[in-house]
Order: structure tokens, then C-alpha cells, then sequence
């Protein structure tokens, strides 16, 4: 069993080695996504249908050619049909669809689409369809109003259809930017611009009564606010490199009357930059920062080249679209990249391989770090105190990064009373946010075939393993890992594998995870149980020459995604350890 661990080992690591973008940092692949796709679409038909009817007649055909069999669209292609990117795609088809030979099997898909979406909603009326995307996303309007917007405009929300958007105050935008967290925007941190573009353009369509101030407040203030639009647009054209919010903001403006705005150009140039080969698009550009933290940890070491391409990536300056402070790390190297907790403590963290030579840096990191803990004592992902959405509160798997990320330098320091504080304080909201059985919901990964679509096995493997990865933090944490190890085991599959609860499908990301937190604990049944969970990785991976991909990722709200590195560097992660234990066993 040791040979066999040690030669998958060796394979899967020359594997992951083999995916670098260059010698200084890995890019990894982000999946398809239709959601995507149809948004992308809808925006460039909107600015200018023929100059762009190329792209278009592309994206069309990739939607159609990777609708699931029950005639929804998941957000990728080995997803499961849900209603938001269901709706997306039946109303970009609508509207960008019937052009050219391919009318009859877009027609086709139109109505397979309306089948599944009538099944799951009980009608196709206007306003089952509104309360439908108002039921799943609660108050938090990031997603749901964009995803009216664009059924407004593919003319699937019948008359009046703009009166079913929801309206985004985008008067607030003139407010200073300190006041956000008091004022309770209904989006997120980082969707200013779709607040922004889509609020007006929904005022533009249907604007108050003519006796409303807001009518009048409203008009006047555009004029103010129209260029922020442009200020907080990144060199690269794309809001957050990522196209769903980029198309947002393009449609809302060109069904505006908007179309010539000055962030347009760079919007337009950005998703025709991003669309693939085959016609889609992904989420995202690429999570390289991200991925290069993950690579570094799983393979234990950094070579200099690396090290200088991450130091790089720290914001020395504030942060133009958040105004978060200096010192942090994005997820990307792409100018839309916005400095956040969980890739700064992945960057803190794999620095410490770099040994002294990066210390400047990661106590910049660190404090960075702890400016940005909450009052719960809990890590947010972008901003402290907005705390209201669900993508702006505590999280407690980036929590537990970011004290991992404090302790993997703290030693080597004379810790200040302030990380000493901080620590207890979020190790007290963690201890507050785990589940009665002894689990932590995480934010950014979720499971589709779990309830409420979480993913508890995830969430308490980070936190697991995050705790135990320096001695101090350990012993600080001993009651809190000892619980979730033991929900962990509860979860694991006869077979050894885990998915993202007892009872759903498991998985080469979950498995490996899971994996690698209880062979971090010194109990040998718990290691047992780790080991078990190696051997169906050995047999899953090939012995670390394959690697599937399941969409566990989160982005925005719902939005799944599978990441072509994940698989990899958790499997080299947990079979580099699984060496260890193995060797020193044989040692015994």
C-alpha cells in the first residue's frame, strides 16, 4: 500500500507541475457556464446584434447543444437544471435565438424549456416567474433582480415586465463609500456597477409617479453617478473579470438607452476577449492567484520564481472599487481582481515557505487580515461590517484560514496582544456557528445534491484542517476539531469516499479534503479513516493520473462552477500526507 501511495504521489504531483501557466504561478481552467453564456449573449445583441452576430449564433448553439436532457440548464454542463439559469437561457433564446437555419432547433429547446419551467414553478405567468427568483434568493437582490432584468428584456415576463424588476436605489452610489454598511444596500459589496446600471435602467423603463421626489432626485443624479461606472471599471474591461456581472451592467445600460456609455467599449472588448473557442463563456477568467496558494500548499514547497510572482499580487495601494486597505490579495492577477480574505491567507500562508525573506509581506497580510474581522469575531470575504447579505457576513472556513494564516507566522514573532485577542474572539465564533453534530456550512462551495444545496463535508474539512495546521492553534482548538472530526467520520461512505453529506454522490475534490484533515489528526482511527479515504482517491484519480471535476464551487449567489486544479492539488495535498503517515508507520 506505502509503494502504491508514494508512486500516485509522485504521478499526480508531476501532474499538477505540468499544469503551470508558466514557471511562476498555475492559471487552471474554469468551467463552461450557461448562465454565462446567455448573459453574454443578451449584452453584445443588445449593444449591436449584427456587428456581434457571430458570438451570438456561437453562444446560441452552445446553449442548445448542452441543455440537460430534462430540459433545464444547470450552470455547468454536468450540472443539474435549477430555475435561474433555466430562466436565462429560455429568455436569451428568446431574443437572440430565431435568427439563421438554426431557428427550428432553437424553437426545439424553447419549448423543452418552458416544459421544465412550468414543472417547476406551476405556471409560466409573469409573476409566478417573479416570485419564483424573489423565493430563492431572499432579500438579497444581487442575483434575483438581474435575473428579472434579463427575462424583462427577452420579453419573457409579459407586459409591464419592468414593473417586475425590483427597483436598486442606485441614488445611494453618491453616498461616500464609508456610509454603505449603515445605509444597507440590498446587493453585495462588490456589484456596485450592477446596482448601479441595472437600478437605472430599471428607472428608465419605469420610473415613479410623476409626483414622486425619487422621480426627480433620480433623474438629477444620474448625471453624478454615470461615471462611476467608468471609475470602477478595471484596464481589462470586465467588472470582477467575471461576465455575468459584466454583461449585467453592459444589457442594463444598452436597453437604457445607453449603449454609447464609456464603459461599454471596454465591456464589449472584455467578453469578446472571454468567449471560448466553442462559444461559451466561464464565470470567471481564472482564479491564478487562488490556484497558485493551493498548488504551493499541496506540493509543501516554493520555488523563488513563484514567490516573486505572489509578492507581486499584493495591493499596495487602497483598493479603488471596494476601498479596501492595503495589504491583501485577489483571487486573480487580472487588473478586476478585488483583494479578499480567503487569497490572502492562502498567499500568507504559502509565503511561509519562502522563509524570512517574505515576513514584510505577510504581516502586511496578517493585518490586513485582522482590520478586516468582523464584531462576531468572524472573517467576512471583502468587507467588515456590511454583514446584512449573505455574501458579505462571516464565514467560518475563512476564518479559520485567516487564524491558520496568523499562526503559520505568529511563532516565528512575538505575537501582539492584538492577534492574540483576534484569535480568541474568532475562535469563539466558530465554536457559536458549529452545527449541533459538529459541522460548519461554508460560504464559497456548496453541493447540489444536498438540502439547502450546502455542503457541510467541505466546510468542516477546511475548518478541520485549517485548525490543525500549526501546534499553538491546535491546542487552542482541540474541542472544536475533535467535534468535527468525529462529524466527519459520521459522513464517510462505506466504500471510504465522501460527497458532500452522508448521503450525496462522492467526489475526488470532498474525498480529498475530507481526507486530508483526518490524517492531520494524531488519533490513529481517525488517520485510519483517512487512509481509507485514500484508497478510494487511488482508485478514482488512476493512481493520480486522472482527475474529474465536480461543481462544487460557488461564485456570486448559486452560481456553480468546477475548477480543472481543484481535483489535482487537493489529491496531491492528501496523498503527499498520506506518504508521511504510511512511511512513519512501516518505521514503527
Amino acid at each position: 500500500m506505502n509503494q502504491r501511495i508514494t508512486a500516485a504521489h509522485a504521478k499526480a504531483r508531476a501532474h499538477l507541475l505540468s499544469q503551470q501557466a508558466s514557471l511562476a504561478h498555475w492559471e487552471g481552467k474554469l468551467s463552461s457556464s450557461a448562465l454565462s453564456t446567455a448573459t453574454a449573449i443578451v449584452a453584445l445583441h443588445l449593444v449591436d446584434a449584427i456587428r456581434h452576430a457571430e458570438p451570438i449564433r456561437l453562444g446560441v448553439k452552445w446553449l442548445v447543444t448542452h441543455q440537460n436532457r430534462d430540459g433545464g440548464w444547470g450552470d455547468t454542463a454536468i450540472s443539474k437544471s435549477n430555475l435561474s439559469t433555466t430562466l436565462l437561457c429560455w429568455s436569451a433564446l428568446r431574443l437572440c435565438g430565431l435568427e439563421g437555419g438554426e431557428a427550428p432547433l432553437v424553437r426545439q429547446s424553447r419549448a423543452l424549456a418552458e416544459a421544465w419551467i412550468e414543472g417547476q414553478v406551476g405556471s409560466l405567468e409573469p409573476d409566478a416567474l417573479q416570485q419564483a427568483v424573489m423565493a430563492r434568493y431572499g432579500r438579497d437582490k444581487t442575483f434575483s433582480v438581474p435575473i428579472l432584468m434579463l427575462c424583462a428584456i427577452g420579453g419573457t415576463l409579459g407586459e409591464a415586465a419592468w414593473r417586475r424588476v425590483l427597483p436598486l436605489p442606485f441614488e445611494l452610489a453618491a453616498f461616500p463609500r464609508s456610509w454603505f454598511g449603515a445605509l444597507g444596500l440590498p446587493v453585495v459589496s462588490y456589484a456596485l456597477p450592477a446596482l448601479i446600471a441595472i437600478g437605472y435602467a430599471r428607472f428608465a423603463h419605469a420610473p415613479p409617479a410623476r409626483w414622486n421626489p425619487l422621480r426627480w432626485a433620480r433623474a438629477l443624479l444620474w448625471e453624478y453617478i454615470s461615471p462611476m461606472l467608468l471609475m470602477l471599471q478595471p484596464s481589462s474591461g470586465g467588472y470582477l473579470e467575471a461576465t455575468p456581472l459584466t454583461s449585467f451592467v453592459t444589457m442594463a445600460l444598452a436597453s437604457a438607452g445607453e449603449r454609447f456609455h464609456p464603459c461599454v467599449p471596454g465591456a464589449v472588448e472584455f467578453l469578446c476577449r472571454s468567449m471560448r473557442p466553442d462559444g461559451s463563456w466561464p464565470i470567471d477568467t481564472n482564479l491564478a492567484t487562488w490556484g497558485t496558494t493551493l498548488s504551493v500548499k499541496a506540493l509543501g514547497e516554493i520555488r523563488p520564481e513563484i514567490t516573486e510572482w505572489l509578492l507581486r499580487q499584493q495591493y499596495q495601494e487602497r483598493h479603488p472599487f471596494t476601498h479596501a486597505a492595503p495589504g491583501g490579495w485577489a483571487w486573480t492577477d487580472l487588473p478586476g481582481g478585488v483583494p479578499d480574505a480567503d487569497d490572502t491567507s492562502g498567499a500568507v500562508i504559502a509565503l511561509r515557505y519562502a522563509g524570512m525573506g517574505a515576513k514584510k509581506a505577510a504581516e502586511q497580510g496578517m493585518i490586513w487580515l485582522l482590520q478586516l474581522q468582523n464584531r462576531d469575531g468572524g472573517i467576512p470575504t471583502f468587507c467588515r461590517g456590511w454583514g446584512t447579505l449573505p455574501f458579505d457576513r462571516s464565514t467560518p472556513e475563512i476564518t479559520a484560514h485567516a487564524l491558520l494564516a496568523w499562526w503559520t507566522w505568529l511563532p516565528q514573532t512575538d505575537p501582539e496582544p492584538a492577534f492574540l485577542q483576534a484569535t480568541q474572539r474568532a475562535l469563539a465564533y466558530l465554536q457559536r456557528v458549529q452545527h449541533q453534530e459538529g459541522s460548519w456550512s461554508p460560504l464559497w462551495f456548496g453541493n447540489e445534491h444536498t438540502p439547502q444545496e450546502e455542503n457541510p463535508v467541505y466546510g468542516t474539512a477546511m475548518v478541520v484542517s485549517y485548525l490543525t495546521g500549526q501546534p499553538c492553534l491546535h491546542e487552542l482548538a482541540r474541542d472544536l476539531i475533535e467535534r468535527g472530526a468525529q462529524y466527519l467520520r459520521k459522513m464517510q461512505r462505506p466504500d471510504g469516499a465522501f460527497g458532500g453529506d452522508a448521503e450525496a454522490p462522492a467526489s475526488v475534490e470532498e474525498t480529498a479534503v475530507a481526507a486530508y484533515a483526518l490524517m492531520s489528526l494524531s488519533d490513529p482511527e481517525m488517520q485510519q479513516s483517512g487512509l481509507r479515504a485514500v484508497n478510494w482517491l487511488l482508485s478514482a484519480t488512476q493512481d493520480g493520473t486522472t482527475f474529474a471535476s465536480a461543481p462544487i464551487g460557488l461564485y456570486f449567489a448559486r452560481l456553480w462552477y468546477h475548477e480543472r486544479l481543484y481535483p489535482m492539488v487537493w489529491t496531491v495535498q492528501a496523498l503527499r500526507l498520506a506518504c508521511e503517515i504510511t512511511a512513519h508507520s512501516s518505521q514503527s
